[in-house]
């Protein structure tokens, strides 16, 4: 499995839920992942997802610059960092953002969320 392939196929598969059922990501974290949004850590998939539902705007696009990925620990992780823009609906200028996933293999033969960090990018 080609760690690149994956990677692009989890941002992929990531953003265009985000972008269209925020409530759907539930299933790429567990109890034990965490989530630091703009400094704010929070862990748990409920509490995660409780909290990018919760984000002040109800639609938004990703448009995806890069994606850098390594492998990560002899279990199959991998570390994602992803930057791009994001755009939000009536707003003229997108805003730029950087996002870091620490993707775990899990039993079934997916990956999950153990780490995600974002920040927005102000020039």
């Amino acid at each position: 499995m080609n760690p690149d392939e994956v990677s692009r196929a989890f941002v992929e598969h990531y953003y265009s839920t985000f972008d269209s059922n925020r409530a759907a990501l539930a299933n790429l974290y567990q109890e034990g992942s965490m989530l630091t949004f703009e400094g704010q850590k929070i862990q748990g998939s409920q509490n995660i997802v409780a909290k990018l539902t919760s984000l002040p705007f109800q639609q938004c696009k990703h448009a995806i610059t890069t994606v850098d990925c390594q492998p990560s620990g002899p279990a199959g992780g991998m570390l994602v960092f992803v930057s791009g823009n994001l755009q939000l609906a009536g707003e003229q200028h997108a805003l730029k953002f950087s996002q870091m996933f620490h993707l775990i293999p899990s039993p079934q033969g997916s990956f999950y969320v153990l780490n995600d960090i974002f920040r927005l990018n102000y020039a």
